[in-house]
């Protein structure tokens, strides 16, 4: 006979030991922002929508993108 049990345990990590990207990876699987998109960081998209935005171009799929980087939410 088997039984499922669920418990908690406590566990001390030191997070240096973790690489960068693993610990980026956690928190956006959790639907954490830090300001980084997947095609650079927030400077970056800020200055290619303002590119678009003098040149007249559509820029609101950028803007969007922007947007969900720093307040992970989607309009």
């Amino acid at each position: 006979m088997y039984k499922t049990i669920y418990t908690e345990v406590e566990v001390d990590v030191d997070l240096s030991e973790f690489d960068t990207d693993d610990l980026i990876e956690e928190l956006e699987s959790r639907g954490e922002s830090l300001g980084k998109t997947s095609s650079g960081s927030t400077t970056e998209l800020l200055e290619k929508i303002w590119i678009l935005r003098r040149e007249g171009k559509e820029y609101q799929p950028e803007l969007d993108s922007l947007i969900y980087s720093v307040l992970g939410k989607i309009i």
